[in-house]
């Protein structure tokens, strides 16, 4: 099947809708709406006739029927009701607005949807065409919405490492729009890796993934993501949940956990006191399961993670560099860690992979482990691929590719098979180095933020980057900079007007 005339049709409508002051963002949801609501619509039909929950005086025929103000009221009307049925349905349409104030567009938009059979289309054309949406959505600056985006490279790195097998259970209580969830269905779905039956299919469709995402609208897009990619059903019940993951114990445990928790140093609620002035108030979680309280959101989810995990379980997730060297409580959770769990990896990240500026994180991996005296942690493997590494969200963006030697190094088939790159003599410049436990734990505050190779922009000038990618990194610097100091002039405010 060719796709090409629906990708380029989405996209120039897309276009001629941002002239009318529609952002990207607004378009996907939208798009998301009558895709789905299309979708029901074949459902409905021979050879599925299927109860997709959707009453007839808003389905997708009674769209098509209408035009001019009788079609914006309807498609109104349609959205609110929508928005309080259960299930999948109710949690895509939960506080949906019509954003295409012109009726006439929103007709061609409808128009457009209906011209394709989508129930036919292949899952991976679909999924193509969402997923290139939302990345375009991410790169869309003023929507903000790139902080609900990891590079798709760096997601397929890490399920490439962790190996997910059928039948098993995956969760990401920060999903975002969904990226974990689709690589590790790419990758239980590759004939190269594995040959499904039929109930390891239906498993794979319906149980295998669990996920958790507050902000409704990101929600909304990973659950039309995960649908447009055959996982869940029209009619089942969402498997993503509203519910702030760090508030409570999970009631169930998983056997993989993959996931980019939030960035952003505190936890806080912001609430208006008697006097009409805006507060805030950092936001602890006293939670019986944790090793530490902490307003830290970061350490909060590392310690939200390792509980969802069964005695089994394996755990990759994205953090940023305060989780590796932080004090007080986070010198405690790593301990606890190391101690608790076989942790094993790090992946030092570069700069310039995140839409959120100037963000230095890492990957860490480790295997949960059931109680004992002695610490189930030997050595910690660090992959170093931030030192002398540049990289640009546009110019030069990091690819599956550019991972290549650290899944190698990693050797995810057996990791009891490493063997360093780095040596003292032979090769001081290698970038995977092994660190024993002994040797960690005598560190200041159990300090994981380790690094050894030179920065030769420091020391070689023939060595510096592009004029360009010096500016855009200055620039990101900068961003990052002032972040910092509007969220110490949030602090300030808030603690003024306490006073």
């Amino acid at each position: 099947m060719n796709t090409a005339p629906i990708i380029s049709k989405v996209w120039s409508f897309c276009t001629t809708l941002r002239d009318d002051g529609v952002g990207y963002g607004d378009y996907l949801e939208q798009l998301t709406y009558l895709i789905f609501l299309k979708m029901a619509d074949e459902y409905s039909k021979p050879p599925y006739r299927r109860q997709v929950g959707i009453p007839s005086e808003y389905s997708w025929q009674s769209l098509k029927a209408k035009r001019g103000a009788e079609l914006e009221g309807h498609y109104i009307e349609l959205l609110r009701a929508l928005g309080t049925r259960p299930g999948m349905l109710g949690q895509i349409f939960t506080k949906a607005q019509n954003k295409i104030q012109d009726p006439a567009k929103l007709y061609r938009l409808i128009d457009m949807v209906d011209s394709t059979q989508w129930v036919m289309m292949g899952a991976d054309i679909k999924g193509d065409i969402y997923e290139g949406l939302l990345e375009k959505n991410a790169e869309d600056t003023k929507s903000g919405a790139g902080q609900y985006f990891t590079p798709r490279a760096l997601i397929k790195a890490m399920v490439e490492c962790v190996r997910p097998e059928p039948g098993k259970t995956i969760a990401d209580p920060a999903c975002g729009t969904g990226g974990f969830f689709l690589a590790a269905y790419d990758f239980l779905t590759d004939p190269k890796h594995y040959s499904l039956d039929k109930t390891q299919k239906t498993f794979l469709k319906h149980e295998t993934f669990h996920g958790n995402e507050i902000v409704a609208n990101t929600r909304r897009l990973c659950l039309m993501n995960m649908f447009l990619h055959n996982i869940g059903e029209i009619d089942g019940e969402s498997t993503v949940s509203p519910n702030d993951a760090l508030v409570a114990p999970s009631h169930r445990t998983y056997d993989y956990v993959l996931a980019n928790p939030p960035f952003g140093k505190k936890s806080a609620m912001s609430f208006t006191n008697e006097e009409g002035a805006q507060e805030s108030d950092d936001l602890t979680y006293n939670r019986q399961d944790f090793w530490a309280t902490t307003s830290n959101k970061q350490l909060n989810f590392v310690q939200h993670i390792r509980t969802l995990l069964k005695t089994t379980g394996k755990a990759a997730v994205v953090v940023p560099d305060n989780v590796l060297f932080e004090g007080g409580a986070g010198e405690t959770i790593r301990r606890k860690l190391l101690k608790n769990t076989d942790f094993h990896t790090i992946l030092r990240l570069p700069t310039g992979i995140f839409y959120r500026p100037g963000v230095k994180a890492n990957v860490i991996f480790f295997d949960n482990r059931e109680a004992s005296p002695n610490p189930w942690t030997k050595a910690v493997w660090v992959y170093d691929y931030r030192t002398n590494i540049y990289h640009t969200l546009k110019k030069k963006p990091m690819r599956y590719e550019d991972l290549a030697e650290f899944i190698a190094c990693y050797h995810p088939t057996n990791r009891h098979k490493r063997k360093e790159t780095w040596h003292p003599e032979k090769n001081p410049e290698g970038r995977w180095r092994k660190f024993s436990y002994e040797a960690l734990v005598a560190r200041d505050k159990t300090s994981l933020d380790v690094f050894w190779l030179k920065d030769k922009s420091l020391t070689d000038l023939d060595n510096l980057p592009e004029p360009e990618e010096l500016a855009e990194e200055i620039i990101e610097n900068l961003e990052a900079g002032l972040n910092s100091f509007r969220e110490v002039l949030a602090g300030l405010t808030a603690g003024g007007s306490q006073g």
